[in-house]
């Protein structure tokens, strides 16, 4: 009998850890304070409503986006996202909001970053030229000599 209560314990403890893992990242703002981003409304005004951005456009900083993704995970499965919202606010030169976008997971694209390496000038040291390759180097009578000043 109580065999299987320690059982049932450590089976119920090990169940539990199995269990689906959520993780949200990023800054989504509700549907009631993207509402009051309207055009005309300046970037002040737009970071009073919103807060400060996720990320700024590279090449313009008149385009704002709040980004944010949900992803579950199983045990020791990998990650799966389950859901992604960008909203991307663009400013025109004045400083007003011109346009608000929404982008969802079904937009998103999978890229494949290359795996490469540059290659490096020079000469490639084994392990024991690493580990050995100073010994020596700092005992010189020049450097002795340079130590102790005129």
């Amino acid at each position: 009998m109580r065999n299987s209560i320690w059982l049932g314990a450590v089976l119920g403890t090990a169940l539990a850890a199995c269990a689906t893992m959520s993780d949200v990242r990023g800054n989504l703002p509700d549907e009631e304070r993207l509402a009051q981003v309207r055009p005309g409304i300046t970037k002040e005004s737009v970071q009073q409503i919103l807060g400060t951005p996720s990320s700024v456009g590279t090449f313009d900083d008149n385009t704002w986006y709040y980004i944010s993704k949900k992803t579950e995970q199983w045990a020791f499965k990998a990650p799966k996202m389950v859901e992604q919202q960008v909203i991307a606010v663009d400013f025109d030169q004045d400083g007003r909001v011109r346009d608000v976008r929404r982008h969802g997971k079904e937009e998103a694209m999978a890229i494949d970053p290359v795996d490469r390496t540059t290659p490096t000038p020079g000469k490639e040291l084994g392990f024991l030229e690493q580990l050995f390759g100073n010994l020596g180097r700092f005992n010189t009578p020049q450097s002795k000599n340079a130590a102790r000043g005129p």
